[in-house]
Protein backbone atom coordinates (compact mmCIF):
# COMPACT_ATOMS: atom_id res chain seq x y z
CA UNK A 1 0.00 0.00 0.00
CA UNK A 2 1.09 3.39 -0.56
CA UNK A 3 -0.05 6.09 2.46
CA UNK A 4 -0.08 9.76 2.22
CA UNK A 5 -0.30 12.01 4.59
CA UNK A 6 -1.99 15.27 3.71
CA UNK A 7 0.58 18.50 3.65
CA UNK A 8 -2.26 20.51 4.26
CA UNK A 9 -3.47 19.15 7.38
CA UNK A 10 -2.69 19.50 10.70
CA UNK A 11 -2.37 22.76 13.40
CA UNK A 12 -4.17 25.92 12.35
CA UNK A 13 -1.92 28.84 13.37
CA UNK A 14 -4.14 29.62 16.29
CA UNK A 15 -3.10 26.27 17.77
CA UNK A 16 0.18 26.22 16.80
CA UNK A 17 0.43 29.58 18.79
CA UNK A 18 -0.86 28.54 21.64
CA UNK A 19 1.05 25.15 22.10
CA UNK A 20 4.33 26.98 21.36
CA UNK A 21 4.07 29.78 24.25
CA UNK A 22 2.96 26.46 26.51
CA UNK A 23 5.56 24.82 25.53
CA UNK A 24 7.54 27.79 25.49
CA UNK A 25 6.68 28.35 29.31
CA UNK A 26 7.00 24.64 30.63
CA UNK A 27 10.53 24.48 29.55
CA UNK A 28 11.40 28.00 31.53
CA UNK A 29 9.17 27.11 34.68
CA UNK A 30 7.99 23.38 34.63
CA UNK A 31 4.44 24.28 35.75
CA UNK A 32 1.48 25.80 34.13
CA UNK A 33 -2.25 25.95 34.22
CA UNK A 34 -4.76 26.09 31.44
CA UNK A 35 -8.34 26.60 31.59
CA UNK A 36 -9.73 23.95 29.78
CA UNK A 37 -7.81 21.23 27.58
CA UNK A 38 -5.10 23.19 25.06
CA UNK A 39 -6.56 21.53 22.34
CA UNK A 40 -9.34 19.26 21.74
CA UNK A 41 -6.81 16.55 21.33
CA UNK A 42 -6.40 14.18 24.55
CA UNK A 43 -3.67 12.55 22.92
CA UNK A 44 -1.77 15.73 22.54
CA UNK A 45 -3.25 17.13 26.24
CA UNK A 46 -1.49 14.27 27.26
CA UNK A 47 1.95 15.06 26.08
CA UNK A 48 1.47 18.50 27.44
CA UNK A 49 0.04 16.91 31.08
CA UNK A 50 3.53 14.81 30.79
CA UNK A 51 5.52 17.95 30.50
CA UNK A 52 3.60 19.35 33.61
CA UNK A 53 0.91 21.30 32.06
CA UNK A 54 -2.10 21.13 34.87
CA UNK A 55 -5.81 21.25 33.37
CA UNK A 56 -8.32 23.37 35.13
CA UNK A 57 -12.15 24.33 34.70
CA UNK A 58 -13.69 27.53 35.59
CA UNK A 59 -14.76 26.36 39.33
CA UNK A 60 -11.07 25.54 40.05
CA UNK A 61 -9.79 29.13 38.73
CA UNK A 62 -12.19 30.52 41.39
CA UNK A 63 -9.82 29.42 43.86
CA UNK A 64 -6.78 30.00 42.04
CA UNK A 65 -4.27 32.36 43.18
CA UNK A 66 -0.95 33.50 42.73
CA UNK A 67 -0.65 31.38 39.56
CA UNK A 68 0.05 31.31 35.77
CA UNK A 69 -2.69 30.62 33.41
CA UNK A 70 -2.75 30.05 29.78
CA UNK A 71 -5.39 31.39 27.66
CA UNK A 72 -6.30 28.50 24.68
CA UNK A 73 -6.95 29.57 21.56
CA UNK A 74 -10.49 29.84 21.92
CA UNK A 75 -10.39 32.98 23.79
CA UNK A 76 -12.58 33.43 26.73
CA UNK A 77 -14.49 35.81 27.94
CA UNK A 78 -14.45 39.52 30.14
CA UNK A 79 -15.55 38.01 33.57
CA UNK A 80 -12.43 35.74 33.27
CA UNK A 81 -9.84 38.76 32.93
CA UNK A 82 -11.48 40.36 35.86
CA UNK A 83 -11.46 36.95 37.88
CA UNK A 84 -7.63 36.44 37.31
CA UNK A 85 -6.91 40.06 38.27
CA UNK A 86 -9.05 39.97 41.25
CA UNK A 87 -7.04 36.10 42.70
CA UNK A 88 -3.07 37.55 41.19
CA UNK A 89 -3.02 35.40 38.31
CA UNK A 90 -1.21 35.62 35.68
CA UNK A 91 -2.53 35.22 32.47
CA UNK A 92 -0.31 34.13 29.01
CA UNK A 93 -3.14 34.63 26.33
CA UNK A 94 -2.60 32.59 23.71
CA UNK A 95 -6.05 33.64 22.21
CA UNK A 96 -6.63 32.99 18.40
CA UNK A 97 -6.12 37.08 16.54
CA UNK A 98 -9.13 35.74 14.51
CA UNK A 99 -11.03 34.77 17.45
CA UNK A 100 -10.23 38.34 19.48
CA UNK A 101 -11.32 39.90 16.06
CA UNK A 102 -14.41 38.25 16.19
CA UNK A 103 -15.10 38.94 19.86
CA UNK A 104 -14.82 42.59 19.13
CA UNK A 105 -16.35 42.23 16.41
CA UNK A 106 -20.22 40.32 17.94
CA UNK A 107 -19.03 43.37 20.97
CA UNK A 108 -19.67 46.36 18.83
CA UNK A 109 -22.57 44.54 16.54
CA UNK A 110 -24.34 43.78 20.48
CA UNK A 111 -24.01 46.87 21.24
CA UNK A 112 -25.63 48.36 17.97
CA UNK A 113 -28.45 45.64 18.04
CA UNK A 114 -29.57 47.23 21.88
CA UNK A 115 -29.76 50.13 20.52
CA UNK A 116 -32.28 49.07 17.87
CA UNK A 117 -33.85 46.43 19.64
CA UNK A 118 -32.31 43.85 18.05
CA UNK A 119 -30.65 40.59 18.84
CA UNK A 120 -27.35 38.85 18.37
CA UNK A 121 -27.45 35.28 16.64
CA UNK A 122 -24.35 32.64 16.94
CA UNK A 123 -23.88 29.43 14.65
CA UNK A 124 -22.23 27.75 16.88
CA UNK A 125 -21.93 24.50 19.11
CA UNK A 126 -23.16 25.18 22.68
CA UNK A 127 -20.84 25.02 25.76
CA UNK A 128 -18.29 25.26 23.17
CA UNK A 129 -15.21 27.43 24.24
CA UNK A 130 -15.33 30.09 21.97
CA UNK A 131 -19.09 30.31 21.97
CA UNK A 132 -19.09 31.31 25.92
CA UNK A 133 -16.12 33.64 25.29
CA UNK A 134 -18.25 35.06 22.27
CA UNK A 135 -21.41 34.84 24.29
CA UNK A 136 -19.33 37.05 27.37
CA UNK A 137 -19.17 39.88 24.80
CA UNK A 138 -22.86 40.11 25.09
CA UNK A 139 -23.54 39.83 28.58
CA UNK A 140 -24.84 36.38 27.70
CA UNK A 141 -27.71 37.86 25.78
CA UNK A 142 -26.84 36.07 22.69
CA UNK A 143 -29.31 33.45 21.21
CA UNK A 144 -26.62 30.53 20.64
CA UNK A 145 -28.10 28.13 17.11
CA UNK A 146 -27.06 24.89 16.45
CA UNK A 147 -29.69 23.07 14.82
CA UNK A 148 -32.62 23.84 13.20
CA UNK A 149 -34.86 23.25 16.58
CA UNK A 150 -33.56 26.16 18.08
CA UNK A 151 -34.53 28.82 15.13
CA UNK A 152 -37.53 28.97 18.20
CA UNK A 153 -35.36 31.09 20.75
CA UNK A 154 -35.32 33.79 18.03
CA UNK A 155 -38.05 36.66 17.94
CA UNK A 156 -38.43 37.03 13.75
CA UNK A 157 -40.06 40.49 14.70
CA UNK A 158 -36.89 41.79 15.74
CA UNK A 159 -34.24 42.42 13.95
CA UNK A 160 -30.92 39.62 13.95
CA UNK A 161 -27.38 39.57 13.45
CA UNK A 162 -25.71 36.51 12.95
CA UNK A 163 -22.71 35.47 13.52
CA UNK A 164 -20.99 32.11 13.03
CA UNK A 165 -18.29 30.20 15.64
CA UNK A 166 -14.92 30.53 13.37
CA UNK A 167 -14.26 26.61 13.43
CA UNK A 168 -18.10 25.83 11.78
CA UNK A 169 -18.75 24.32 8.29
CA UNK A 170 -19.10 27.44 5.89
CA UNK A 171 -21.97 25.24 3.77
CA UNK A 172 -23.94 24.54 7.29
CA UNK A 173 -23.46 28.90 8.25
CA UNK A 174 -25.28 29.70 4.89
CA UNK A 175 -27.54 26.81 5.09
CA UNK A 176 -28.45 28.11 8.51
CA UNK A 177 -28.72 31.58 7.52
CA UNK A 178 -30.92 30.98 4.86
CA UNK A 179 -33.29 29.33 7.24
CA UNK A 180 -33.37 32.10 9.33
CA UNK A 181 -33.78 34.72 6.02
CA UNK A 182 -36.96 32.28 4.82
CA UNK A 183 -38.26 32.30 8.62
CA UNK A 184 -38.43 36.22 8.61
CA UNK A 185 -39.74 35.88 4.96
CA UNK A 186 -42.89 33.48 6.78
CA UNK A 187 -43.51 34.89 9.58
CA UNK A 188 -42.63 39.00 9.08
CA UNK A 189 -43.65 39.46 5.33
CA UNK A 190 -43.20 43.41 5.54
CA UNK A 191 -40.01 43.42 7.35
CA UNK A 192 -37.38 44.80 4.97
CA UNK A 193 -34.77 42.27 4.67
CA UNK A 194 -31.87 44.18 4.24
CA UNK A 195 -32.71 46.22 7.18
CA UNK A 196 -33.64 43.48 9.38
CA UNK A 197 -31.28 40.62 8.71
CA UNK A 198 -27.49 41.18 8.61
CA UNK A 199 -25.33 37.78 8.28
CA UNK A 200 -21.65 37.92 8.64
CA UNK A 201 -19.61 35.65 7.59
CA UNK A 202 -16.90 34.56 10.47
CA UNK A 203 -15.39 31.22 9.37
CA UNK A 204 -11.72 31.31 10.00
CA UNK A 205 -10.28 30.90 6.34
CA UNK A 206 -7.79 28.89 7.10
CA UNK A 207 -10.13 26.33 8.39
CA UNK A 208 -12.72 27.02 5.38
CA UNK A 209 -9.97 26.55 2.93
CA UNK A 210 -9.11 22.82 4.36
CA UNK A 211 -12.89 21.93 2.50
CA UNK A 212 -11.81 22.28 -0.78
CA UNK A 213 -8.68 20.82 0.02
CA UNK A 214 -9.88 17.98 1.15
CA UNK A 215 -12.07 17.21 -1.14
CA UNK A 216 -9.90 17.15 -3.83
CA UNK A 217 -7.55 14.76 -1.31
CA UNK A 218 -10.14 12.29 -0.62
CA UNK A 219 -10.84 11.68 -4.22
CA UNK A 220 -7.02 11.37 -4.95
CA UNK A 221 -7.48 8.34 -2.16
CA UNK A 222 -8.93 4.97 -2.14
CA UNK A 223 -9.31 4.90 1.85
CA UNK A 224 -9.20 8.25 4.00
CA UNK A 225 -7.83 7.61 7.65
CA UNK A 226 -8.95 11.23 9.74
CA UNK A 227 -7.51 11.36 12.79
CA UNK A 228 -9.03 13.70 15.64
CA UNK A 229 -10.09 14.10 19.02
CA UNK A 230 -13.85 12.91 19.90
CA UNK A 231 -14.08 16.42 21.05
CA UNK A 232 -13.05 18.12 17.84
CA UNK A 233 -15.76 20.09 16.08
CA UNK A 234 -13.63 20.87 13.52
CA UNK A 235 -12.60 17.02 13.23
CA UNK A 236 -16.25 16.22 12.63
CA UNK A 237 -16.93 18.92 10.36
CA UNK A 238 -13.94 18.23 8.25
CA UNK A 239 -14.24 14.28 8.21
CA UNK A 240 -18.04 14.90 6.88
CA UNK A 241 -16.15 16.43 3.97
CA UNK A 242 -14.13 13.37 3.40
CA UNK A 243 -17.05 11.00 3.93
CA UNK A 244 -19.06 12.71 1.44
CA UNK A 245 -16.14 12.44 -1.28
CA UNK A 246 -14.52 8.97 -0.66
CA UNK A 247 -17.11 6.50 1.11
CA UNK A 248 -14.25 4.66 2.49
CA UNK A 249 -13.24 7.35 5.06
CA UNK A 250 -12.63 6.53 8.86
CA UNK A 251 -12.71 8.36 11.57
CA UNK A 252 -9.96 7.68 14.53
CA UNK A 253 -8.66 9.08 17.75
CA UNK A 254 -4.78 7.27 17.07
CA UNK A 255 -2.82 4.16 15.90
CA UNK A 256 -4.32 1.92 18.08
CA UNK A 257 -7.57 2.22 16.28
CA UNK A 258 -6.32 1.36 12.58
CA UNK A 259 -8.51 -1.47 11.57
CA UNK A 260 -6.43 -4.16 9.25
CA UNK A 261 -9.80 -4.89 7.45
CA UNK A 262 -9.93 -1.27 5.86
CA UNK A 263 -7.47 -1.98 3.71
CA UNK A 264 -6.52 -4.05 0.07
CA UNK A 265 -3.61 -4.81 -1.50
CA UNK A 266 -2.35 -1.47 -3.47
CA UNK A 267 -4.68 0.58 -1.92
CA UNK A 268 -3.95 4.25 -1.93
CA UNK A 269 -4.42 5.50 1.74
CA UNK A 270 -4.61 9.25 2.59
CA UNK A 271 -4.14 10.16 6.18
CA UNK A 272 -5.54 13.32 7.32
CA UNK A 273 -6.73 15.55 10.28
CA UNK A 274 -8.56 18.66 12.17
CA UNK A 275 -7.40 21.40 12.72
CA UNK A 276 -6.47 20.40 16.09
CA UNK A 277 -4.94 17.32 14.96
CA UNK A 278 -1.06 17.44 15.64
CA UNK A 279 1.39 16.28 12.88
CA UNK A 280 3.40 13.97 15.07
CA UNK A 281 -0.17 11.72 15.79
CA UNK A 282 -0.31 11.76 11.62
CA UNK A 283 2.87 10.31 11.31
CA UNK A 284 2.31 7.78 13.97
CA UNK A 285 -1.40 6.31 12.42
CA UNK A 286 0.81 6.36 8.98
CA UNK A 287 3.37 3.98 10.58
CA UNK A 288 1.01 1.83 12.30
CA UNK A 289 -0.88 1.38 8.30
CA UNK A 290 2.87 0.55 6.65
CA UNK A 291 3.04 -2.09 9.37
CA UNK A 292 0.73 -3.49 8.31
Amino acid sequence: MEVTIDSKSGYCFGVEYAIQMAEDELNSSGNLYCLGDIVHNDKEVERLENLGLKVIDREDLEDLHDAKVLIRAHGEPPETYKLALDNNIELIDASCPVVLKLQNRVRNSFDKAVDKEGQLVIFGKPGHAEVIGLSGQTNQEAIVVFQDEDLEKIDFERPITLYSQTTKSTKAFYEMGEKIKNEIEKRNPDADLEEHFELNDSICRQVSNREPQLKVFSKEQNVIVFVAGQKSSNGKALYSVCKAENERSYYIQGPEDVDPGWFRPGDRVGVCGATSTPMWLMEDVSKAIQRL
